[in-house]
């Protein structure tokens, strides 16, 4: 028997009421999109009290990213491409985790939903540029060496963004229908140049060993 007994058909609040409000959200956040969605509904249909929502998530923003929580964190997939590896394969790598992710059936969905609900809303897409500042742009910033980190870190960004844009909000042909390895052969240099800069010519070698000496 439940210790808590029964009230008007509503969930006490345990562990299991949380991730019941969390399936429900997801679901809603992903069908209706985030203005769409109320916590008052949410509380209705995951059969529990508003305030236990309020208890748990704070506000419908926290609501929403604890909901897309349950995917990827693009941050924290970040950071483990950027900690396997020298700076030289970063941008294939990082294009490779990207398509990974975002053509995952599960993980991709909600990801989508959080950048749509991003642009519509002017709160949260503050949100996510404050994130995708702090836990992206720096973070690629600290792998390149020199005073123009920042803006090679930015460059490289906008390329990753425009890609996502491309591929998966405005399903962009032939973007979309592209395979990764087709992607990364597109825009491997573009992001190279992005953060390392243009590679440094090749000097010609002589049979006896004394280079050629540059036109």
């Amino acid at each position: 028997m439940n210790k808590s007994g029964s009230q008007r058909g509503r969930r006490p609040g345990s562990p299991d009421t949380r991730a019941a409000i969390l399936d429900v959200a997801r679901r809603r956040f992903l069908e209706d999109g985030y203005h769409a969605v109320t916590l008052r509904s949410v509380a209705a249909e995951a059969g529990c009290d508003l305030a236990l929502i309020s208890y748990y998530f704070g506000s419908k923003k926290g609501l929403f990213g604890a909901a897309l929580a349950l995917g990827a964190n693009p941050a924290e997939l970040l950071a483990r491409v950027v900690e396997q590896g020298d700076l030289a394969t970063v941008p294939e790598r990082v294009v490779r985790q990207v398509l990974a992710v975002w053509d995952d059936p599960v993980t991709g969905p909600p990801l989508i939903a959080m950048l749509k609900s991003a642009v519509d809303d002017e709160a949260l897409g503050a949100l996510v540029k404050e994130a995708v500042e702090r836990e992206i742009v720096d973070r690629i910033a600290g792998l390149v060496p020199g005073r123009d980190a920042g803006h090679r870190a930015a460059a490289f960004t906008a390329v990753v963004a425009g890609l996502i844009t491309t591929r998966y909000l405005l399903r962009l042909e032939p973007v979309v229908s592209m395979s990764s390895d087709d992607v990364v052969r597109s825009l491997g240099p573009q992001l190279r140049l992005a953060l390392i800069g243009p590679a440094r010519p090749v000097r010609r070698v002589r049979p006896e060993g004394r280079p050629v000496p540059r036109p």
